[in-house]
């Protein structure tokens, strides 16, 4: 009975996080409805974005409190049954491949800033932000050379990470941010530097005209990035059944 009264409690504690990732998803979708918007409505709408934002921020901290009480709970009882532990562990790894925990460890951290503004002109111009593209190439570059974690801000950069400019701000998982650009590497750092600073690389690139960033590197043994604060939300893509029961037969014969 103890056994099952844990399972109970398990299995409310996740469909609480269940409803709050509902809620979260639909305050988000429902917020963007596009068309054009009257100049008079522009503040009511900034305020309610104000406040949603505030909301969502509430309902996502309710959520990381429930999972940790639920990943405590999952942990004490996969120490009590073995096969529920190699469940708990391989759940664990997938959580750590989708960018879903904080990771640490040895690495690279980049800073881009933009370069000293030449005249009035200039300082409200950034040169970051309207090449924003320099962004992408620096992180699949990163990615090429074995990074296993990477963040820009402290936005984790996932499979379902957008890079956009978005009026005034570039986007990043849907949030506006805005230079200087901290973008943290975890991997080998011999192999993460070179593969950026290699000659006519992304960072040479960078630094030369016309947009001489500037661009400073440094070595970590302990960098920290955080987990990825949004949540999955798969509209079209659902599972192949048709071919997870043609694998099963296959396996059967």
């Amino acid at each position: 009975m103890k056994k099952f009264g844990g399972l109970i409690m398990i299995g409310i504690l996740a469909l609480i996080i269940g409803l709050i990732i509902s809620v979260q998803i639909s305050s988000i979708q429902g917020s963007d409805q596009g068309g054009l918007v009257p100049s008079v409505k522009v503040k009511a709408y900034e305020q309610e974005l104000q406040k949603l934002r505030a909301q969502n921020e509430s309902q996502t901290q309710q959520l990381i409190e429930l999972e940790d009480r639920l990943e405590n709970m999952m942990n004490d009882k996969a120490a009590e049954d073995e096969s529920l532990k190699q469940i708990y562990d391989e759940r664990e790894k997938y959580k750590l491949a989708a960018g879903l925990v904080e990771v640490k460890g040895p690495g690279i951290v980049i800073t881009l800033e933009d370069p000293e503004p030449e005249d009035k002109y200039s300082e409200t111009y950034s040169s970051l932000m309207y090449n924003y593209e320099l962004l992408l190439s620096l992180v699949n570059r990163l990615k090429d050379a074995g990074a296993e974690a990477i963040s820009i801000n402290g936005e984790r950069i996932v499979s379902s990470t957008e890079i956009s400019l978005a009026g005034d701000n570039v986007n990043i998982n849907t949030r506006p941010t805005a230079p200087p650009y901290v973008v943290k590497a975890i991997g080998d750092p011999d192999t993460l530097e070179g593969t950026i600073t290699i000659r006519f690389g992304i960072i040479e690139k960078m630094k030369s005209d016309p947009y001489n960033i500037r661009v400073d590197i440094a070595r970590r043994d302990d960098v920290v990035i955080p987990r990825y604060s949004g949540t999955y939300n798969f509209r079209y893509a659902k599972p192949n059944e048709e071919n997870a029961e043609g694998a099963d037969a296959s396996a059967e014969d």
